[in-house]
């Protein structure tokens, strides 16, 4: 062999090279992608009163402390709100369907043939769940009945007594949402990457705010319960929103942790 062929050989690029090189670059910004992917949460929210838990969708989550917000600001005890839960959980199961029996839509299959409202009013959450309380109050001594018999003087179902097999699970969203015991809802999510707080809230959470939860609300000084109720209303609605932390009385809940945690600056105002 020559000493020219020796060279040669001595520089040779091994085929698989270039290829190799290659396939690390593009691994190397898919990667990163794909462990992010991978690695989204899939957005859950839960009820807690003390051993008894139940899991909620984000979308049952929202109805369900829309229901409870609208009841307490109409002034309604807690028990017009159990009622209104397992109403919704029966009818609907919390989701406000564009569909049912006949012309029965929304959260409580409310019927615009019967008088219950427009069909935008009957799947417009925060109307119905009013619209259903109004029915509610007309029942002559409904603050003493069942939540089982009262809610069928309101719907008038063809299965009077179905409603009852939700009155446990009413019970417990009712006393995390009207403020009975607090940091009782929660919801886990990938954190928004630009959370919305008080000072950049969009004009759809704002008209959402008026309209759900009224006044005294977000930034006002407000007793334990009132509290509360605001509170879970804002970690009910956060994945919609795009909220990252909600706080208030001595507990902080933030999206990427999925959880209320002590926080000794969280105060009488309900923040965001």
């Amino acid at each position: 062999m020559t000493p020219a062929s020796r060279r040669s050989r001595t520089h040779r690029v091994p085929w698989w090279l270039p290829t190799s090189v290659v396939l690390l670059a593009v691994l190397a910004v898919v990667w990163p992608a794909v462990r992010a992917r991978r690695a989204r949460v899939t957005p859950t929210c839960r009820v807690t009163n003390g051993t008894v838990s139940y899991g909620l969708t984000p979308a049952q989550a929202q109805n369900a402390t829309t229901i409870a917000t609208v009841g307490k600001a109409m002034g309604l005890a807690d028990h017009a709100v159990t009622i209104a839960l397992a109403t919704s959980l029966q009818e609907a199961r919390l989701l406000n369907l564009p569909y049912g029996d006949r012309d029965s839509l929304g959260l409580f299959q409310q019927r615009p043939s019967q008088g219950w409202g427009t069909r935008t009013e009957v799947t417009t959450p925060h109307v119905a769940a009013e619209l259903f309380y109004r029915h509610l109050a007309q029942v002559p001594g409904w603050e003493a009945l069942p939540v089982t018999v009262a809610a069928q003087r309101v719907q008038h179902s063809a299965a009077p007594t179905a409603y009852a097999q939700w009155e446990a699970e009413a019970r417990v969203l009712a006393v995390a949402l009207t403020g009975e015991s607090g940091a009782g809802l929660t919801c886990h999510f990938d954190a928004p990457s630009h959370p919305v707080t008080a000072t950049t809230t969009d004009p759809a959470l704002r008209t959402a705010l008026a309209d759900e939860v009224g006044l005294p609300g977000p930034g006002d000084a407000l007793d334990r319960a009132r509290g509360w109720t605001v509170a879970s209303w804002l970690v009910g609605h956060a994945d919609r929103f795009g909220i990252g932390q909600v706080s208030f009385d001595g507990h902080r809940w933030t999206a990427a942790t999925g959880a209320w945690r002590a926080d000794p600056l969280a105060d009488a105002r309900v923040r965001y």
